[in-house]
């Protein structure tokens, strides 16, 4: 009985070595999306109740700096002008109720927005401040839902002073309720726009584009991973500041640009995900956009394994 039981005790142990060791170098993660760009993508409230994400990027505002009187763009979901997507507002605290992170996406590839100094950077910091995180303005696009964080695709006009916008709306955190970050930067490291923020700033999520980018991206042609693996490995290996970094892929081949970088599921889980879950770092896959993740249900597809 005695050796029985040392038996036991061994196997227990070794089952419990084993699991913890999986643990260790497999993260769970989670699917972030881009919400507020097709008309026929759902509203903000079906994208929550789906149970598919942890994290929602309302997009865009695709105007603001330089003086410019800020503007926000939702494509057919609502008109803004007049108070017209203060709707959202209800959407927006469901998802929160979830526990779903609800983000707003500042920039993306269309739009009317630079930083010309120090100074504008505060200026816009303190408008997001006061119109979709904490503050308090008579104004508010969204209504009076307050959102969990700033999401920066920032893909347009002067790439500097993105650092200091960064830091403005990061000092107006507060254990109690803090300002969250996002970036959504080109894998082609380092980022143009964002590289210098990244630095110098702890953003709290990093949705890399793994796509439009043929240097480091998923070659369709030869079925090759490589590229995109290096390209990870490079994002991990840098972003020090950074808390968790994301796999970002368009949901659809459609959703991507000429240059590509669609990665059909099945590759995704077989060749892409066991590898980069490894990462300390990894915090998941960020698709490119709801709608075409409607069309295509990718998520349905890569769910269980992310």
């Amino acid at each position: 009985m005695a050796r029985d039981s040392q038996l036991i005790t061994f196997l227990v142990l070794g089952i419990i070595s084993t699991l913890a060791f999986l643990v260790q170098t497999s993260n769970a993660g989670g699917i972030a999306i881009y919400w507020g760009q097709a008309s026929n993508e759902g509203t903000l409230l079906d994208t929550c109740n789906s149970g598919r994400y942890k994290y929602v990027m309302i997009s865009f505002l695709n105007q603001f700096g330089n003086g410019q009187k800020p503007q926000i763009n939702l494509a057919s979901h609502c008109n803004p002008a007049g108070g017209g997507c203060q709707v959202a507002s209800k959407g927006i605290k469901a998802c929160q109720k979830k526990g779903i992170k609800v983000f707003l996406s500042i920039g993306g590839g269309i739009g009317k927005y630079t930083l010309t100094s120090k100074a504008d950077a505060k200026n816009v910091a303190d408008y997001l401040w006061n119109n979709f995180l904490g503050g308090k303005s008579s104004s508010r696009p969204l209504g009076d839902a307050v959102l969990d964080g700033i999401d920066f695709d920032i893909e347009l006009g002067n790439p500097q002073h993105y650092d200091d916008l960064a830091r403005f709306l990061k000092a107006r955190s507060t254990s109690k309720r803090p300002v969250l970050l996002s970036a959504a930067p080109q894998c082609i490291y380092p980022d143009k726009f964002v590289g210098e923020a990244l630095q110098a700033v702890s953003f709290d999520y990093v949705w890399v584009q793994f796509y439009n980018n043929g240097p480091c991206q998923y070659d369709a042609k030869t079925g090759s991973v490589k590229k995109l693996l290096d390209s990870w490995d490079k994002w991990n290996k840098n972003l020090t500041k950074s808390k968790k970094i994301f796999m970002g892929l368009p949901a659809a081949r459609k959703a991507a640009g000429a240059v590509g970088g669609y990665i059909p599921p099945g590759v995704l889980k077989s060749k892409v995900l066991p590898k980069i879950k490894k990462s300390k770092k990894y915090g998941g896959v960020m698709l490119w956009n709801k709608f075409w993740d409607v069309q295509n249900k990718y998520s349905d597809d890569i769910i269980g394994s992310v």
